[in-house]
């Protein structure tokens, strides 16, 4: 899934820092959401965190213009990580009170998210013994703590309470979020899943692809930092939530995305199974003669279109065989101008369509070879990017 942070503003005079934080963010690839408190702003409008984040700042928990939604509770659901910077005194003692009298209290809350407090304060507040209690007994429910640093404060005074700055932060949260951050400024264009072919105003020619191995290719790449382009026929899992997701029917409809969303890609993994055939005439009405014939024609070839157009972008072909699979493998990756595939025997138990597991051999233009036994799809996910990089 896309990652969220949900950054809580508070008012202090280092709620300024906060627009770095968010830009910080937004640059790294995750998205955004931003709470802030009625004294946050006074010291920076909820228009420009708006302007930064490209979505609506909530400051009200009675907002008439909200969407009709539990709001606090769908934006703690939505959160990957809950970010507070800066948080003043007053919101740590009502956190650590337990207490939820807006909408920033009430979603800290409501989250099952990891959340991280940013202090801000002057330094005798910092120092003060109720507000160090308090800061004990958050670390002890779970919360963490990125401590604030020594330097001059706004009131003039030397001291600890200067909020750490945006690129610690922004280090600290990204560091947790993604250990693995290789595929960040990467973009994957991934297909998945079945086209349709239509027949007649009911019928249809398709396969069994359930788009499952897409799905796991795509959340593999976010965890590790890259963006991804989702193009898909139809599949039976939930759509990943991307950078672009893109629909298609048929197979000259993905090929046309395919055109089209190519040129932004640094990478194309055709995961998908495109039907290989369309028949030649289509029926407006529901057949219903007991014996009738169709002509099927060819359908443009995909992969074969990337592979002569890829222009240095690494291209990886999927190949689901019933027999001869490693000979079959290797014609399609000479053939495609592929710089992998991911050959599979769809006749083993565990390794067909719709199944949560896989078992296969990939095969790399460098002639490296490597065949895994049956495994998660999503754990084959990274060893497919694993052997990406390797050959990038």
């Amino acid at each position: 899934m896309k990652k969220t942070i949900l950054l809580g503003v508070t008012g202090g005079i280092a709620a300024y820092k906060s627009c770095e934080i968010v830009s910080r963010f937004i640059k790294l690839g995750y998205e955004v959401r931003v709470i802030m408190t009625e004294n946050a702003t006074e010291f920076v409008t909820p228009l420009t965190f708006e302007t930064l984040s490209l979505n609506r700042v909530v400051t009200n928990t009675f907002d008439k213009t909200r969407e009709f939604e539990t709001e606090h509770i769908s934006y703690a659901k939505m959160a990957s990580a809950f970010l507070v910077a800066p948080a003043t005194a007053n919101l740590i003692g009502k956190i650590a009170s337990g207490i939820a009298d807006d909408m920033l209290t009430t979603t800290i809350l409501a989250t099952k998210a990891p959340i991280y407090i940013c202090p801000a304060m002057n330094t005798a507040m910092y120092e003060n013994s109720a507000h160090q209690e308090n800061l004990k007994k958050l670390k002890k429910m779970g919360y963490k703590i990125i401590d604030p640093i020594d330097g001059r404060l706004a009131c003039g005074d030397v001291g600890k309470g200067k909020m750490a700055e945006p690129e610690t932060i922004v280090s600290i949260v990204d560091s947790d979020l993604t250990p693995l951050p290789d595929f960040r400024g990467k973009t994957v264009l991934i297909t998945a899943g079945a086209t349709e072919e239509p027949i007649d105003a009911v019928r249809y020619i398709t396969n069994r692809s359930s788009g499952k191995m897409g799905v796991a290719l795509a959340e593999a790449v976010q965890d590790r930092g890259g963006k991804v382009i989702f193009i898909s026929g139809n599949i039976s899992v939930n759509h990943p939530n991307v950078y672009s997701t893109i629909q298609v029917k048929t197979t000259e409809e993905m090929l046309e995305a395919v055109k089209k969303e190519i040129i932004y890609s640094d990478i194309v993994i055709k995961a998908a199974a495109p039907s290989d055939y369309r028949t030649e005439e289509k029926f407006p009405q529901k057949i219903k003669e007991e014996r009738f014939s169709l002509n099927l024609v060819k359908n443009p070839d995909i992969a074969k279109y990337v592979g002569q157009n890829k222009n240095g972008k690494i291209l990886v072909v999927f190949a689901a065989e019933t027999n001869d699979l490693l000979k079959n493998a290797s014609a399609k990756l000479k053939e495609k101008n592929a710089d992998m595939i991911v050959a599979n025997d769809v006749t083993k138990e565990g390794a067909g369509f719709g199944s949560d597991t896989n078992i296969a051999t990939i095969i790399r233009k460098d002639g490296v070879m490597t065949s895994y036994e049956m495994m998660p799809k999503r754990e084959l996910a990274d060893l497919i990017l694993d052997n990406i990089l390797e050959i990038s």
